[in-house]
C-alpha cells in the first residue's frame, strides 16, 4: 500500500529530475563530481567579501539555504554541529543565502547560530552557476577545487558527515 508521504517524495524526486533536465534552457548548470567549482565572490552576512579562490587549499561545504525553505530548517542544526565537529580538521562551511535580503539571512542565522559565515546570492547568480534550481543545495568542495559531492535537495546528518570525511580526509 502507498502512502501520501511515498507519493509526495516520488513527486518531488521527479520534479527535481525536470528542473534539472531544464536547467541549462534557463541558465543552469550542475557542476559534476570532478569538476572545478564555479568561482564565486560574494558579500559576506557580516560585511566585507568571499570568495572561493581566497579558501583554496581547504575542504570546503557550500550550503545552499533560504529562510521560507522547510528543509532547510531542518537541516540546519545538524549542519552547525558538523561544522563545529569539523572546523579543527579544517572544513570550511560556507551558507550561501538565496535571493533574500540580508535581514532574513540574518535571522536565520541567528535562529539556528550558524557558527558559519553567510554570503548573500541576491541576485541568484551563484545559485545558477551551482544548479540551484531547487533548496537546498549541497557542494562538497575538495582541496584541489574539484567537486567531490554535489545534491540538490535535503540530505541526513549521516550523509552530509559522510560527504564531509571525504574532503576533509583527501588530501
Amino acid at each position: 500500500m502507498r502512502t501520501r508521504r511515498s507519493h509526495g517524495r516520488r513527486f518531488t524526486a521527479a520534479l527535481l529530475l525536470a528542473l534539472l533536465a531544464a536547467g541549462p534552457a534557463f541558465g543552469f548548470s550542475v557542476p559534476h563530481r570532478g569538476e572545478a567549482a564555479p568561482g564565486f565572490d560574494l558579500p559576506r552576512l557580516h560585511g566585507g567579501r568571499l570568495s572561493l579562490a581566497s579558501l583554496r587549499g581547504k575542504p570546503v561545504y557550500l550550503t545552499f539555504f533560504a529562510s521560507w525553505c522547510a528543509p532547510c530548517n531542518a537541516e540546519a542544526p545538524s549542519i552547525a554541529q558538523l561544522d563545529r565537529r569539523f572546523r579543527r580538521k579544517g572544513l570550511v562551511t560556507l551558507g550561501v543565502d538565496e535571493d533574500e535580503s540580508a535581514a532574513k539571512a540574518g535571522s536565520f542565522a541567528k535562529k539556528y547560530a550558524l557558527p558559519f559565515d553567510v554570503v548573500l546570492d541576491d541576485d541568484g547568480t551563484m545559485g545558477q552557476s551551482y544548479g540551484a534550481v531547487g533548496l537546498p543545495v549541497h557542494v562538497f568542495v575538495d582541496r584541489a577545487g574539484k567537486i567531490s559531492t554535489y545534491r540538490l535537495g535535503e540530505m541526513s546528518a549521516a550523509e552530509i558527515e559522510d560527504a564531509i570525511r571525504k574532503i576533509v580526509a583527501a588530501r
